[in-house]
């Protein structure tokens, strides 16, 4: 429903309002229609919890998948791994084939087909799952690069190190090389929960009611898309604000530790 009209809420306003010039005053009824009237605001906060749901679901499966798949790239990579070489070689030109297709086809495509095609969800806590599932899938690719580059930047020595003390090659990675790898790493996985926290705004595709649905329901509801859309903007905006601010303060305090 439209909600009550422009004249309607002239009455019901101060006169300062209604003297105002017709522009502003068009975009205060705008801003009533869509914050104000039946507690709209209320859409963006439950949208919002969905987009953190995600964001945070999605990146949490992304860094499983691109940890898995990185070590199994490193590992075909070092060619240290002895008679099991040709399972390495198979899952190796498995992971190559995950990160082509992943990175070589739209989120949006890979959205579609997995919400109408594979998992097909049939309520919004389905729907939730498949949102997370599939950006997560999406993430891991890259995730899986970032990790492969942080591994790569740790000297060879340690490798050694760790074989020449005993060590396996999976309990040298364990505990030698993934933690000094970490360091590296985590900042980029900072940038990634940017871009995931921005890729959200895609699952609306699926009817995941996230804030940039719910934007589109207040459009449809008030038949208007200003206010609706630039408040979206701002949103993400004031989102990618402050998690880039917090990003630099954990960034200067990895560096800090670093000169200890």
């Amino acid at each position: 429903m439209n909600g009550i009209t422009m004249d309607q809420w002239l009455k019901i306003v101060p006169d300062s309002v209604v003297n105002l010039p017709e522009g502003l005053r068009n975009l205060l009824f705008q801003l009533y229609q869509t914050f104000i009237a039946a507690d709209r605001w209320k859409w963006f906060l439950n949208g919002l919890k969905i987009t953190f749901a995600v964001t945070i679901g999605a990146l949490i499966l992304g860094v499983i998948i691109g940890l898995l798949i990185a070590i199994v790239r490193t590992a075909h990579d070092s060619r240290r791994m002895g008679k099991s070489n040709i399972i390495l070689s198979i899952l190796n030109a498995i992971c190559k084939l995950y990160l082509t297709v992943i990175r070589g086809t739209p989120m949006m495509v890979q959205l579609l087909i997995m919400g109408f095609v594979v998992m097909v969800p049939k309520d919004d806590t389905a729907r939730l799952v498949c949102g997370i599932v599939t950006l997560g899938i999406n993430s891991g690719a890259y995730v899986a690069e970032i990790v492969r580059g942080g591994l790569m930047s740790v000297n060879p020595g340690q490798m050694e190190a760790g074989r020449s003390l005993g060590l396996n090659y999976a309990q040298t990675m364990r505990l030698i090389v993934i933690p000094q790898a970490i360091k590296n790493i985590l900042p980029a996985l900072g940038n990634e929960m940017i871009t995931l926290l921005k890729d959200t705004s895609l699952v609306s595709v699926i009817a995941l009611r996230d804030v940039t649905k719910q934007a589109q329901n207040i459009v449809s509801n008030t038949y208007q898309a200003y206010v609706p859309y630039v408040s979206l903007a701002i949103i993400y905006l004031v989102l990618v604000i402050i998690l880039t601010k917090l990003l630099g303060i954990f960034e200067r305090r990895l560096r800090e530790s670093d000169r200890r």
